[in-house]
């Protein structure tokens, strides 16, 4: 073992100088036959490390920025994309010094050619591709007039639409999850400690008692059961002063790591003189999707859950659904299909949120029937591995999806 250095001091003192294996996933650590592997996963010394060492290398290619495609835009209009670093402190101090961070977010500002400024949520650059050799050059593309109003004056615009929206935002979902934390903790802390002063308060007063009446415990005296009650004393003080310190949440100003420029398909075909990509067939229309979410979404009502449409926050699903008597949601992406259409596509953030919350994910899937009738799948599980790294979307079997899903009724 060694300390390894960074940007931000030494990282961790368990980076081992030599790994025998290592696995990205669980079911890979301990393949019959084979040595025992270290599971890499956010949170170990090695990635903390590779990512700290790569950022100290290469931050500066964040602030160049580069250029990325949106095959889902047939338009000819770009965008600006941003993102930013934004943490939260609250009045602990960490042995460097420093108030302790107890919250640290990117967060992604997008700027179109009206001047809109909005909250992208989550991750939105796994569903762009980067340009290929064969499109047109970067300098091509931005001496378009389509990107005239692409300035330097843009990162001080999405740096004040983070600090009027983003941050308030990220502040109050940070201290709400942490008062109400703080509040329980301290209950308890109060009751554990308390008990246990009484005790000792009411225990040195019979030994004291007992003392007078010229009874001696040898094991223990009026004086040691004092000196135990006083000393949970100052530390109830002590705990208590701790959480007043963690109950003083501020946010720190965001900072822009970097940005990047968003081309929609439809505008490197005009560059390049071809036709503008056809999108979709007609079921995968905005008010085909809108009414496709709805069915959904009356599904839930009637299943005694509390659904919020959340499609245009780009989250890596549709609907946020709350299952009242536990207090925990679960999340759907829903996609509406003619019936007898052969695939499904499904972006990579979908999937790979779909893989993060594999308890709590349903691919909801409403076909079309041409007599205006429809009927809603519920597919639990539906992907079983990440797309590769170049991937921006998959296409899946519509039938092979529809074997494996059950009737909404029967879920939960």
């Amino acid at each position: 073992m060694f300390p390894l250095w960074s940007a931000h001091g030494i990282v961790s003192l368990e980076v081992l100088p030599r790994y025998e294996r290592i696995a990205f996933e669980k079911s890979l650590v301990a393949p019959q036959g084979q040595a025992l592997a270290a599971f890499v996963c956010p949170g170990h010394p090695l990635l903390d490390a590779t990512i700290d060492l790569t950022l100290e290398r290469h931050r500066d290619l964040l602030r160049r920025g580069t250029v990325l495609v949106d095959e889902n835009d047939a338009g000819t209009q770009p965008r600006v994309l941003f993102y930013l670093e934004h943490s939260i402190q609250d009045a602990s101090v960490t042995r460097t010094g420093v108030r302790r961070v107890i919250s640290k977010q990117m967060q992604y500002v997008e700027l179109d050619t009206a001047g809109n400024a909005s909250h992208i949520r989550y991750a939105p650059y796994l569903d762009y591709r980067p340009l290929t050799a064969e499109e047109t050059h970067v300098d091509a593309i931005l001496g378009r007039p389509e990107c005239a109003w692409i300035t330097k004056e843009l990162e001080q615009r999405a740096l004040s639409h983070a600090v009027g929206s983003v941050v308030p935002e990220h502040l109050s979902e940070v201290r709400n999850r942490k008062l109400e934390l703080i509040a329980k903790t301290e209950a308890a802390v109060k009751d554990r400690l308390t008990k246990e002063i009484n005790y000792w308060d009411h225990r040195a007063e019979e030994l004291k008692f007992q003392e007078q009446a010229g009874r001696k415990n040898a094991r223990l005296n009026s004086g040691e059961a004092r000196k135990r009650a006083d000393g949970l004393e100052g530390r109830l003080q002590k705990r208590m002063e701790e959480l007043k310190l963690e109950g003083q949440i501020s946010a720190l100003p965001p900072v822009v790591l970097g940005g990047f420029l968003v081309v929609p398909v439809g505008l490197l075909a005009v560059l390049s003189g071809k036709p503008a990509p056809v999108m979709r067939s007609t079921v995968d229309n905005l008010a085909v999707a809108a009414k496709a979410r709805a069915i959904v979404m009356e599904i839930e009502r009637r299943l005694g859950f509390e659904p919020v449409d959340r499609e245009n926050d780009k989250l890596g699903y549709d609907i946020e659904s709350l299952i009242k008597n536990e207090g925990r949601l679960r999340f759907l992406e829903v996609k509406g299909r003619a019936a007898g259409a052969d695939t499904v596509t499904v972006t990579k953030n979908e999937i790979l949120y779909s893989l993060n919350k594999p308890e709590d994910f349903i691919l909801a899937i409403v076909e079309f029937h041409p007599d205006g009738s429809h009927k809603a799948h519920y597919i639990r599980k539906p992907f079983q591995r990440e797309p590769d790294f170049g991937v921006t979307s998959v296409n899946y079997d519509l039938t092979e999806l529809l074997e494996r899903a059950e009737r909404p009724e029967k879920e939960d």
